[in-house]
């Protein structure tokens, strides 16, 4: 009778356990480095006191290029938030067509009445991590919380050292990995990983308005919007970040300009349209959205169809936490 394998039980499991401890290998990469090893040795960090009006904010977040800035409160003596993009985009959504409040108002309000009115809506406090934390806990804490800015805060002094991003961390990775044997996942096209999102891509008209793409960032909880064509075609992409160029511009007043005018209105830091395909792989999409310095990657097909959105958060889900048995936390 021929036997039913050729390798014996020692030799299976030992493969095995080979295979597990090579998929791991970034994770454990990640619990090895602490936060403040991510830190560089020169960045830019503005903080803005809540007392300041909200336009002036998102004017130094632009004159400095900059997404976000921890917010101090001086009658609390602490940090009590952050200002990102998203609140810019949610003070304009909001007030835009209210009749309650005109959009000139804004000239005059301050962080903390956009933050009185907008944390009876929300449940919003300062995540922060310590210097000494591993790398590890904070790409749980940005996946887990669904943020892009980590303040990395000084647990003596109280000061915060730096804002850790998906970007930050995957680029510390790909400098200070490249020593770590690269795991067999990383060979397989990303498709039949299942990395990224296939489905219900949220995606926006060139002919529709800015208005309606505020309103999907708000809904969907996205941080770019593939522009398509009539044909479903990807002919630009629109972030949130491109969203803070109608404050440099002082253009917010008019929400009703196409989608395609908004993106040929834009003026600095454009993120281009950097795609993918289904068949490449893993090791490819890495090295492609490293080097382009984006957040995101749109997969497309031969048509530049647009099929599925593979973003920073969905790599690091896929190479750090889904190996530590940690599933879910993008859903």
């Amino acid at each position: 009778m021929e036997p039913r394998s050729q390798v014996s039980f020692p030799e299976k499991k030992q493969e095995i356990q080979s295979q597990e401890a090579d998929a791991t290998v970034y994770m454990k990469f990640m619990k090895s480095h602490r936060c403040y090893d991510a830190i560089p040795t020169s960045c830019k960090l503005v903080i803005f006191d809540t007392t300041l009006q909200v336009k002036k904010a998102f004017y130094a977040l632009v004159a400095n290029g900059l997404r976000a800035a921890p917010l101090w409160d001086s009658k609390l003596q602490r940090f009590v938030g952050m200002l990102t993009i998203t609140d810019f985009i949610n003070i304009l959504h909001c007030y835009y067509k209210s009749p309650m409040v005109q959009m000139y108002e804004l000239e005059s309000h301050k962080i903390e009445t956009w933050r009185d009115v907008y944390l009876q809506y929300s449940n919003n406090f300062l995540i922060s991590i310590s210097p000494e934390a591993s790398l590890f806990e904070a790409i749980y804490s940005l996946l887990r919380y669904k943020i892009h800015r980590l303040p990395v805060i000084d647990p003596e002094s109280g000061n915060v050292l730096h804002i850790l991003t998906h970007k930050r961390i995957l680029k510390f990775l790909h400098i200070f990995g490249k020593k770590l044997p690269k795991p067999a996942f990383t060979k397989r096209p990303i498709q039949e990983l299942g990395i990224g999102t296939f489905r219900n891509i949220a995606t926006v008209q060139q002919t529709a308005s800015l208005y309606d793409a505020l309103s999907i960032f708000v809904e969907r909880r996205v941080s770019a919007l593939p522009v398509v064509d009539e044909q479903g075609k990807v002919v630009a992409l629109y972030s949130r970040f491109d969203v803070i160029n109608l404050a440099a511009q002082k253009t917010y007043n008019n929400l009703d300009m196409t989608m395609q005018e908004a993106v040929e209105k834009r003026i600095c830091c454009v993120e281009g349209v950097i795609k993918c395909y289904p068949y490449e792989t893993l090791e490819i999409i890495l090295d492609r959205i490293v080097k382009a310095e984006v957040h995101r990657l749109v997969l497309v097909d031969r048509a530049d169809v647009v099929k599925g959105i593979i973003s920073l958060s969905d790599l690091l889900q896929a190479m750090v936490l889904t190996p530590a048995g940690i599933d879910a936390l993008l859903s």
